[in-house]
């Protein structure tokens, strides 16, 4: 990672301090409103004020650019929306289940947003990519975790949002796992598709032999996924070592 260019820093220091500010004030709502209970609130906080100290410290991976830009800011709404699906797990009341599932779709919708944003402008970064990534599997880990606290499925489902954190530690111990993968809308859709169900299953319409099935399928779709990129990184690098031979 380079180093931040300090005018990047503030720029993107006053816009974390922006959410936080109207995050702030939707969780004092919620408690207020009966949505949220007041320790769910701190931890919403707690956990968005991490999150920026690690998007803090990976800007240098934006260069060239020099302006936060609008498709991150698009992308940090997002993270104060995963903060607030916690929250809104965590505190389980009869009302905050539709409220995960309208925050939910509210975060897919706008994955679909920040990308067109950054291509429009001209401001796609390695950076901005990999903030965009790391917060659908929040969402996606949030969302699984909010189904297990609501008592319709069990703790297994966890492992869809695990995958992808599993996958990043075992690279760091293979090094073949952590080579580049080629784009594939695969990922994508399976993302979506991951993202939806869950907050399908949430719906308090859904019963638990509902929400199982669904949790099932995204399960086996997330699972498969990551097969299919490990088969092929492992292909990959067994014909690199046959082509180059010690």
């Amino acid at each position: 990672m380079g180093r931040v260019p300090t005018i990047l820093l503030r720029d993107a220091t006053r816009d974390a301090v922006a959410v936080a500010a109207i995050l702030a004030a939707k969780v004092a709502g919620s408690v207020a409103g009966g949505w949220m209970t007041g320790v769910a609130g701190a931890v919403v906080l707690i956990a968005y004020i991490a999150a920026c100290f690690i998007i803090l410290r990976g800007l240098g991976a934006h260069a060239p650019h020099v302006a936060f830009g609008l498709a991150n800011r698009i992308t940090l709404v997002r993270v104060a929306i995963v903060c607030l699906i916690v929250g809104l797990a965590i505190s389980d009341t009869a009302m905050s289940a539709w409220a995960v599932v309208v925050a939910a779709l509210i975060a897919i919708g706008l994955d679909g947003v920040d990308g067109a944003v950054a291509r429009h402008h001209g401001t796609q970064s390695a950076f901005g990519a990999r903030f965009d990534m790391e917060v659908d599997a929040a969402l996606i880990l949030s969302l699984a975790a909010a189904l297990v606290n609501s008592g319709k499925v069990g703790a297994w489902i966890l492992l869809a949002g695990a995958l992808r954190y599993l996958f990043v530690a075992a690279g760091r111990m293979l090094p073949w796992l952590a080579a580049p993968l080629p784009p594939r809308r695969r990922r994508q859709a399976i993302c979506v598709i991951q993202e939806l169900a869950l907050a399908a299953a949430l719906l308090p319409i859904a019963d638990a032999a509902a929400a199982t099935a669904i949790a099932g399928i995204v399960l086996v779709l997330t699972a498969s996924s990551f097969a299919i990129d490990i088969f092929w990184l492992a292909r990959r690098t067994t014909h690199k070592e046959v082509s180059c031979p010690s």
